[in-house]
């Protein structure tokens, strides 16, 4: 479907960079209302390790895609392009401004690209095969998948079965790997009028703000937020549980692993997972990039906001 005329601001960067508190900022700014594109803010009860805005930090600003999944559920990336896709045409046929915030890659590309993750389909049949295959050859589904699409295989988890078997499904219903599914990022493509900026830091304040944030989690009860839902009876082996310090958490309270050793394996792997977030988007060249070192936050709106409004508004 073309969107013709419906106006997106994005933004996007690693972990930790202050997506969130900027995209309150523009909302307030240019009337606005924000589209979540986080994998793990999508699931309810995952609200602290997903660093999920609570209700004041939205500051009365209405936020999509959180909470719709409950934690033990599948949230496909064909879910989340039918939902934020839906939201956006909601948002601005209310005559405001949506605003996609977050750092998961294969979200923003599901919204912005021409791409419909929805003509893959699916094969029941394909799918029994590879549960009743996996129950007698365990860890044989993510085998295949490295054979025939190494990236997004490097992706999951060895344990998020049910996207393993979606992205084997992908290729068995295409010919083409999922990974090379995510479109070209052309602003030409997108089904929408789009103006995208990203934020940086230098590696160490990231990796700073990084430490910050994880001990900020713990302090705020990330351990008894994730003891609670092993208690409630997730599956810590669900695909929910597999987002950065909800695993290691989850290692930790099974006996896996120490205490230290979980929060040194959340620091090192939220690390690693913001070098692949920078490192996914820089290959688009639709993104205006802001190093966020170089302004204070007021300064930083007021830019985003003059570009947002040039970008979006200024041929109307």
């Amino acid at each position: 479907m073309k969107r013709d005329g419906t106006k997106l601001a994005v933004i996007v960067g690693p972990t930790a960079t202050g997506k969130s508190t900027l995209a309150v900022e523009i909302a307030k700014r240019m009337n606005g209302e924000i589209v979540s594109a986080d994998s793990v803010a999508v699931y309810k009860g995952l609200n602290i390790g997903s660093a999920k805005p609570t209700l004041a930090e939205r500051g009365g600003i209405p936020h999509h895609m959180i909470d719709c999944a409950g934690p033990a559920e599948s949230f496909t990336v064909s879910d989340y392009q039918t939902g934020a896709r839906t939201a956006i045409d909601a948002i601005s046929q209310n005559g405001r401004l949506p605003i996609l915030a977050g750092g998961t890659g294969l979200y923003i590309s599901a919204v912005t690209t021409g791409l419909d993750f929805t003509d893959a389909g699916r094969d029941e049949n394909f799918r029994k095969a590879w549960e009743e295959k996996e129950e007698t050859h365990p860890g044989s589904a993510i085998e295949e998948l490295k054979k025939i699409d190494e990236k997004r295989a490097g992706e999951l988890h060895p344990n998020d079965f049910k996207r393993i078997v979606r992205a084997l499904e992908v290729f068995h219903l295409t010919g083409v790997p999922m990974s090379e599914q995510t479109g070209e990022f052309r602003k030409s493509d997108s089904p929408y009028r789009l103006a995208v900026v990203g934020l940086t830091m230098p590696r160490e304040m990231l990796y700073g703000r990084i430490e910050n944030r994880v001990d900020g989690m713990l302090r705020e009860g990330l351990v008894e937020e994730v003891r609670g839902l092993l208690e409630g009876g997730l599956d810590p082996n669900a695909p929910s549980m597999q987002g950065l310090g909800y695993k290691e958490i989850a290692d930790y309270i099974n006996g896996s692993c120490s205490f230290e050793q979980a929060v040194y394996l959340i620091k090192q792997n939220t690390r690693r997972f913001a070098k692949r977030q920078l490192t996914w988007f820089k290959r688009d060249p639709r993104i205006l990039w802001f190093d966020v070192s170089e302004y204070e936050q007021n300064a930083l709106a007021k830019e985003v906001e003059e570009y947002f409004r040039h970008e979006l508004f200024g041929n109307d």
